[in-house]
């Protein structure tokens, strides 16, 4: 999968942090309010935002087990995430290879951030049979929806914006990426196994006090869109100088469409598994 530097990850998680869906998080605060703890696998960490997040919303003991590729990210989530009654081991491993093994061993939630956006519909399909099978719910913030709206207007924004998009389905590690069309096919795809769905917006709202954030987008988005070849270099580095005047100016905006879901089987089978959960003890 494409790598992210760990300060980008430490400047994006305010916002991310912000954007979280209140409504998506109450279904998951609800979903586990009769257990005393709880056994989670973050999947595709990077340095454990996704349980500094959740931390609070679920039950006061939990036992997380963090994945991802990246070494020097996974070295710095204990750290950053542990406390007293949460208890944090990391395994470094490949997820397009080894999914199955992030999954295996006693665990009651599966939660990622700002990933699902980057697999392939195959991948997605996997995870989904994956979880079903083991009757697992998932918890899956911040996928990217492919809004994307800055102020002030530009008389590019529209071409940038739509290259950037397309770049978001080039492949990221796992195949060609769903990119914007992840969180619908998401929600349709933990529809069909039985799953109810909560979904909403977690849009990341860019102000002026966000310029070293802003700025980084920007290069960002400026980048994805040279790659795509469409908007000569030239047009592409004007746009990006009078944007970053902008955010200079303190004159600019961003909003970042994401989405929040959390998917959980129904029924009986959901039942049990809770009540049977509820006097394990956390995964080794």
């Amino acid at each position: 999968m494409s790598a992210f530097s760990a300060d980008w990850l430490t400047l994006r998680e305010p916002l991310d942090l912000a954007a979280r869906n209140a409504r998506v998080l109450t279904a998951l605060e609800t979903a586990f309010a009769a257990r005393p703890s709880i056994a989670g696998v973050d999947l595709a960490c990077g340095t454990g935002a996704t349980v500094r997040a959740l931390a609070r919303y679920l039950p006061v003991r939990q036992t997380w087990r963090l994945c991802d590729n990246d070494l020097g990210l996974l070295a710095r989530a204990p750290a950053l995430t542990a406390s007293t009654d949460i208890s944090v081991a990391t395994m470094p491993l490949d997820l397009v290879r080894d999914l199955e093994m992030a999954l295996d061993g006693h665990l009651d939630l599966v939660a990622t951030s700002a990933f699902l956006d980057l697999v392939s519909g195959r991948w997605l399909e996997r995870l989904t049979v994956e979880l079903a099978a083991r009757g697992l719910p998932l918890y899956a913030a911040l996928s990217y929806d492919g809004r994307l709206r800055m102020t002030p207007d530009d008389e590019l924004d529209q071409r940038v914006v739509a290259a950037f998009n397309r770049h978001q389905r080039t492949d990221k590690g796992f195949g060609d990426a769903l990119g914007p069309a992840a969180p619908q096919a998401a929600a349709d795809m933990f529809a069909r196994v039985g799953y109810r769905v909560e979904q909403g917006p977690a849009d990341w709202q860019v102000g002026p006090g966000d310029r070293e954030f802003h700025v980084k987008m920007l290069d960002g988005i400026a980048t994805a869109a040279a790659e795509m070849g469409d908007i000569a270099l030239t047009e592409l580095m004007a746009w990006l100088t009078r944007r970053r005047a902008a955010v200079t100016e303190g004159i600019a905006t961003m909003t970042v469409g994401h989405v929040d879901l959390f998917a959980r089987p129904t029924g009986t089978r959901w039942g049990d598994r809770s009540q049977s959960n509820s006097t394990s003890s956390p995964m080794a």
